[in-house]
């Protein structure tokens, strides 16, 4: 895989990515976005193909890119494909800071330091060329405006950014609810961005969480509660995220 081109991570990153603030929206679905990101970003290089709702690894050789080949080689070592809710409802402690070191040093990025209160130091991240983030924002605005079908790497990206809640972001305010409207529909343009988007929200509403949780009932039957009387399925909630950084450094989210 070429360097010439960005992945679908930095691509997700940078539209998150406020040009002002220095701080990313939706940070903690952002998280889980990235995770799915890199699943596409190796089906697109040939690494990996969907197998229903599940990643299988259909070449290990390394790509190039240390972040990727790091996530293909966890695949590659569970020997079976994966449920991608599982796979993106995993621990991904420090993703989002490995991306925003990883577009430092390609210098797409510049880390502003500073305070919290006065007290605790804090980074954000300023771009440090917004026309990039420009052009990626652009491919996305001709797929809504023309409704001409993208390309899977654009019909991806924008699967991934309606999934992690960014529509609001990137299409601000009344005037933008049809354009998020069309966001969302470009889902349907790319199976395995689609495969992963709904990975992503199903583990925002806890299904990822809750099938981890709840043991398997023999078939054909329901778990029984007290009295014999079939038990309620469990309520579902958001799964926990986990922090990013340090209490010594709070990273801009």
């Amino acid at each position: 895989m070429g360097r010439s081109r960005r992945t679908l991570p930095e691509e997700l990153l940078l539209l998150a990515l406020d040009p002002t603030t220095g701080t990313t929206a939706q940070p903690q679905s952002l998280d889980l976005g990235l995770a799915g990101a890199q699943l596409v970003e190796l089906a697109l290089a040939g690494r990996i193909a969907p197998d229903g709702d599940r990643i299988a690894v259909v070449a290990p050789r390394p790509t190039g890119d240390p972040t990727l080949d790091c996530a293909l080689e966890l695949l590659r070592r569970r020997g079976a494909p994966v449920r991608a809710v599982n796979w993106i409802g995993g621990p991904r402690l420090g993703l989002r800071q490995t991306y925003l070191s990883h577009l430092e040093r390609c210098g797409m990025v510049h880390a502003v330091e500073g305070q919290m209160c006065g007290v605790l130091p804090t980074t954000r991240y300023q771009a440090t060329d917004t026309a990039i983030s420009r052009e990626i924002k652009a491919r996305l605005d001709s797929a809504i405006r023309t409704g001409v079908p993208p390309d899977p790497r654009t019909a991806a990206l924008a699967a991934l950014a309606h999934a992690v809640g960014l529509g609001k972001h990137l299409y601000p305010g009344n005037e933008g609810r049809s354009s998020r409207s069309r966001l969302r529909d470009l889902i349907r343009h790319d199976p395995m961005g689609g495969l992963v988007a709904h990975a992503v929200m199903d583990v925002q509403n806890g299904a990822g969480a809750q099938q981890r949780r709840a043991p398997a009932a023999p078939a054909g039957r329901q778990a029984a509660g007290p009295g014999g009387r079939s038990a309620p399925e469990p309520a579902r909630g958001v799964p926990a995220q986990p922090r990013h950084g340090s209490m010594a450094r709070a990273v801009a989210h």
